[in-house]
């Protein structure tokens, strides 16, 4: 296939430069046959690996039977998704999608829904996604200047003042476990208990971002069992469906189910050949690879300098500008992304091997010499 260098795309990425045409595992393989190790996973989308068997023949298989019908009838892919993220999650109804951004948007208006008020309360650094509602949360204002006016009632705060922002308008509270396009930050079990206690007292939902840490990223389903404490609703995407698009709101059964037909919808969520996938994936992510996030993960850490994170979601500090890093790595054949201005993002699939974990060591040090 011929790679198109000058295709007609807007400019709204700095890409790589590189183009690829295959992949395998924890490996990619560019136009002129060289293996890339893989470092970044789609950002954290790929989490079985690049055509794991389980999800690509699932893939293949719903593709044989029926594609899409939309949401006026039920899929089976669908049904079964839906039950195995509630009982994972403790009970939970789910709303499906196609991104992270979506998730979120929904759940915004969940929670207006729910509790029929309309403020929002999000943290300094956040990250939710880029269309209008998801970026009037996200709390990095270089993000959404160039697009002001945004959605009002939003207050951002930082952790340990969560309690000076919330108040009888919240709608909601909503946190990332861990703060992933800000740096890899994450946050500690008190200000999610905090968070919790401030959303029970004042009569609003309490929302976890997990497009990034859900789905198995942190050693744990979903990264709020790494903490215990429950939120009301959890956004999912990246990982669920190793690569097809697909997101999910999940509202639990302890919290109002707030909406009622016509309230909100999406065309392709819930698309049979995604749920498939989704399924798969699910079904793949058992205590035992659960057990090998946690130590492949705590292998990074012990190995490597100023490693924020946990499980398979680790940033590099690196107090430099990160972007140059990235490019020699990738000459070296070493696929890693950037979080912040200052960090090394690594978020490789949940199934690296302990060797292909050391050998994306031994690269880093030796450019970080």
């Amino acid at each position: 296939m011929t790679v198109l260098t000058g295709a007609p795309l807007l400019p709204t990425y700095a890409r790589f430069p590189v183009t690829f045409v295959d992949g395998e595992g924890s490996w990619l393989i560019d136009e002129d046959g060289k293996r890339y190790l893989d470092l970044i996973a789609g950002i954290a989308v790929v989490s079985l690996g690049h055509k794991h068997p389980a999800p690509l023949a699932a893939a293949k298989e719903q593709l044989d039977r029926l594609w899409h019908v939309s949401n006026l009838y039920s899929t089976l892919p669908m049904e079964h998704l839906a039950v195995r993220l509630s009982e994972r999650f403790g009970g939970a109804h789910a709303f499906f999608c196609n991104s992270g951004t979506e998730a979120v948007e929904a759940a915004l208006k969940w929670a207006r829904k729910s509790t029929g008020k309309t403020g929002y309360v999000a943290l300094e650094g956040s990250f939710h996604g880029r269309t209008m509602g998801a970026l009037s949360i996200t709390g990095q204002p270089g993000k959404q200047k160039p697009f002001l006016p945004l959605v009002p009632g939003v207050s951002f705060t930082t952790p340990d003042r969560l309690a000076d922002a919330v108040n009888a308008d919240t709608a909601a509270i909503i946190l990332e476990p861990i703060q992933g396009e800000g740096g890899v930050h994450p946050l500690g079990r008190e200000v999610l208990e905090t968070a919790r206690a401030l959303a029970d007292e004042f009569e609003a939902m309490l929302i976890f971002d997990e497009v990034q840490t859900g789905i198995g990223r942190t050693g744990a389903f979903y990264a709020w069992q790494n903490s215990g404490v429950k939120p009301d609703a959890i956004t999912l995407a990246k990982g669920l469906a190793n690569g097809l698009p697909i997101g999910a709101l999940l509202v639990s059964d302890d919290s109002p189910t707030g909406f009622v037909p016509g309230d909100h919808a999406s065309t392709f969520g819930g698309n049979p050949v995604s749920c498939a996938a989704a399924n798969a994936v699910v079904d793949t992510i058992d205590d035992d690879l659960l057990a090998h996030v946690r130590e492949i993960g705590a292998l990074f850490q012990n190995e490597l300098p100023n490693v924020r994170g946990r499980g398979l979601l680790l940033a590099v500090e690196l107090g430099r500008p990160a972007g140059p890093v990235a490019h020699e790595l990738l000459a070296k054949g070493l696929l890693v992304g950037t979080a912040g201005d200052t960090a090394l993002r690594l978020t490789p699939s949940l199934t690296i091997s302990h060797d292909e974990a050391l050998q994306a060591i031994a690269i880093l040090r030796e450019v970080l010499a």
